[in-house]
Order: structure tokens, then C-alpha cells, then sequence
């Protein structure tokens, strides 16, 4: 089997390709413009696996040559380059799994299906893992009533640092696009608009409770009805939200920032940043883990409904810490470990339907728990009856 990982120096990569060599893939293509790739990856893999490549010149023809040569590819570049990741996987007739979001190349659905390949989108964390659960959720009702879904990366107590209480184990710059995102919520089982400018500052951020850590903050980030409209069984949802999940203070911090244009896209008068591209610079080398500190991926995900004519809860419940002998992140771990799974199914053909695919319609539930059990993240499932 050979499968490439693109992005292979990243931290989601390194993650990637430690879990490919793990699962016995005989060889690893490992992607990447920086050239010191064996020195990154030294003691963490068998090397002797992994091949590398900087690709050279335009993009599109550099990925069709190393696609041509491999079983599957995993697509852990920046959001700007997976269309081109996409298109030279259509060319080359090569399935493909990127952590990204669908949405932005629905027009190449066409093309994929006619190739006859399959390209599978939003399979990481969040989303990937979730919507998995999604489908796993929904064959356990008649009708779910109420879908909640909760996501984030945070220190542990021991590494929070006032005042944000948050450290970087993804791409900081990334996270604070993602607090410019509109959200859809369903509210009365109608559609609520939750302006990006409103994110910090709504009447949908709340706190819940997790076990061993306490309250934690959720303010909405993602669209709720797009993954809703695809479960038979929430066709009668009467509420629905996606959040983010922090330590408690995220919100009151940002709102204030956010009001004032700290956020803004827009390039400040007679420079070429933004404010929003200053407080990367300025807040990510500031937070940034030390070797024996620890991040943690929360998720939670609250199904209600009925089944048999009686009221049901689900709830399952996922923590992943950072494994500090390998020095991986619990986000990148979170996010590798999935693309790695089901980039191996589709390179043994368990997955072949042929388009753009999504995790919640496209991924068997329950190998895929199974190998996310084999590498000790455990999904803690609860059933209440009312």
C-alpha cells in the first residue's frame, strides 16, 4: 500500500504519518515544501518508510506526479490549495481524504463521479469524528428532536495562562478566521442567523459541565443545518448548534476586541496587514505549549429524541490529550488519526463510491471507532430515558 500524505510537515501531518507506518503502510509519501523533512520526523517514525518530496514548480502538474504513483492521498494542505489537491486526484483518478470543508469544491462533484474516484471531505475532528457520531446517533431514534455539538482545543488546567486561558496547537491565524464565521443555529425547529460580528455576543453562549475539568464555555461556530438536512431522522429537528468550546472569559475577551475592528480583514491604512493578521503575529508566539504541557481536544455531542414512543438522550463524550513522549498534540492526533484511517479504507477499496463524499453519509461507523479505539481514543457513549 502507498499512500501520501500532502502537508506531511505539518503538525496534523507528522501525526498523519507516524499512524500510517504504525498501521503497517508499506510506504509513506510525505509531501512537503520544507526540505529538511527526515530531521522533522527523525525519532518519531521509521524513516525507512517514508519517502520524501518538495514538490517543484506550478502545484497542480507537482501533486499529479506523486498522485499517480500512490493507493490513496490525504490532503492536509492550506484551505487555498485543496482545490488543486482535489483536481489532480480527479486527474489522476486517486482517492483523496481532506480534513476541509466540502462546500468550497461542491462544482467539482461532477467531475469526481465521472472519474470514478472517491473524495472524501471533512474528515478530522471537527468535522470528521462528529459526524460519524452523527450517523452512528441517528440509527438509535425513530425521530432525534435536538442535535448539540461541541468541539475545542484547550490547555490543561496546569498550562492555562491568563488572561485568554488558551495556547496554540493548531494554526493560530486559522483560529482566529474561524471567529469571523457566520452560524446557522435552529431554533423552534426554524433557522437562525448568528453573524460572525455577533459570535461573541448572543443569547446561544452557555456553559456546560465535563467530568475532571469543569465548566467550560460554548459559543456557536459552524453551521448547524447543513449536516442536519442529511439525517433522515432529524427531518422534525426543533434545535440544533454547533460551538466551539473554551475555557470560561473566551467571549468576554473577544467581544470587545471584535466590536473595536481587531478582528477585521480589512488591511489597515497604509499597510499591507490586517488586524486580524497583527494579532497572529503578535498573540501566537506568545502562546505556544512548553515540551511538558498538555492541550485537550474536548467533544461533546447531544442527541434527544424518541424511540419506541418514548423520550431518549444520547450522549457521547471524547477527550484527547497530548502524548507527550512523541511531543503530538491532542488536536493533532485528533485530526491525523482519522484522515489516516480512512485514507487506509479507501486504499483497500472498503470505501469506493465514487464523488465527493462526506463522513456522515460515506464512513462505517463502526470500523472506524474501532481503529480510533485501537489507538486509545475512546468515544464515552450515556443513554437516559426520560
Amino acid at each position: 500500500m502507498k499512500i501520501a500524505v500532502l502537508g506531511g510537515l505539518g503538525l496534523q501531518g507528522r501525526a498523519a504519518i507516524a499512524d500510517l507506518v504504525a498501521s503497517g503502510v508499506e510506504d509513506v509519501v510525505c509531501v512537503d515544501t520544507a526540505p529538511d523533512g527526515a530531521a522533522r520526523l527523525a525519532g518519531l517514525t521509521d524513516l525507512a518508510r517514508v519517502r520524501f518530496v518538495v514538490p517543484e514548480g506550478a502545484i497542480g502538474p507537482a501533486l499529479a506526479g506523486v498522485l499517480a504513483d500512490v493507493d490513496a492521498v490525504i490532503d492536509l494542505l492550506p484551505q487555498p490549495l485543496m482545490r488543486e489537491a482535489v483536481q489532480a486526484a480527479i486527474a489522476t483518478r486517486t482517492p483523496l481524504v481532506t480534513t476541509n470543508y466540502g462546500k468550497a469544491i461542491a462544482d467539482l462533484a461532477p467531475a469526481a463521479e465521472q472519474a470514478g474516484v472517491s473524495i472524501m471531505t471533512e474528515c478530522g475532528l471537527d468535522p470528521g469524528i462528529d459526524l460519524v457520531l452523527y450517523a452512528r446517533a441517528a440509527r438509535q431514534f425513530d425521530s432525534i428532536a435536538a442535535i448539540d455539538s461541541y468541539c475545542g482545543g484547550i490547555p490543561e488546567p496546569k498550562a492555562m495562562a491568563k488572561p485568554l486561558c488558551y495556547k496554540v496547537s493548531w494554526n493560530f491565524d486559522m483560529v482566529l478566521v474561524s471567529q469571523n464565521r457566520d452560524s446557522v443555529m435552529i431554533e423552534d425547529g426554524e433557522r437562525v442567523a448568528v453573524p460572525a460580528g455577533q459570535q461573541h455576543d448572543n443569547p446561544f453562549i452557555h456553559e456546560i459541565e465535563v467530568a475532571g475539568l469543569g465548566r467550560l464555555e460554548a459559543f456557536p461556530n459552524g453551521d448547524a443545518l447543513h449536516y442536519v438536512e442529511m439525517l433522515d431522522a432529524a427531518k422534525g429537528l426543533r434545535r440544533s448548534g454547533r460551538y466551539t468550546l473554551r475555557w470560561p472569559g473566551w467571549s468576554a475577551f473577544w467581544a470587545p476586541l471584535k466590536e473595536l475592528g481587531f478582528l477585521s480583514e480589512d488591511k489597515v491604512s497604509g499597510t499591507t496587514v490586517s488586524p486580524r493578521e497583527f494579532l497572529g503575529r503578535l498573540l501566537g508566539p506568545q502562546l505556544q505549549y512548553g515540551p511538558d504541557e498538555k492541550d485537550l481536544c474536548v467533544m461533546r455531542n447531544v442527541f434527544s429524541g424518541l424511540e419506541g414512543g418514548r423520550r431518549k438522550t444520547v450522549t457521547s463524550d471524547l477527550i484527547i490529550e497530548r502524548d507527550l513522549a512523541s511531543g503530538l498534540f491532542g488536536m493533532s492526533l485528533g485530526v491525523g488519526y482519522p484522515a489516516s484511517i480512512v485514507a487506509q479504507m479507501l486504499a483497500r477499496g472498503d470505501i469506493s463510491k465514487p464523488g465527493l463524499l462526506n463522513p456522515l453519509l460515506d464512513v462505517p461507523d463502526g470500523p472506524f471507532f474501532d481503529e480510533l479505539a485501537r489507538r486509545g481514543i475512546k468515544v464515552a457513549e450515556t443513554v437516559a430515558w426520560d
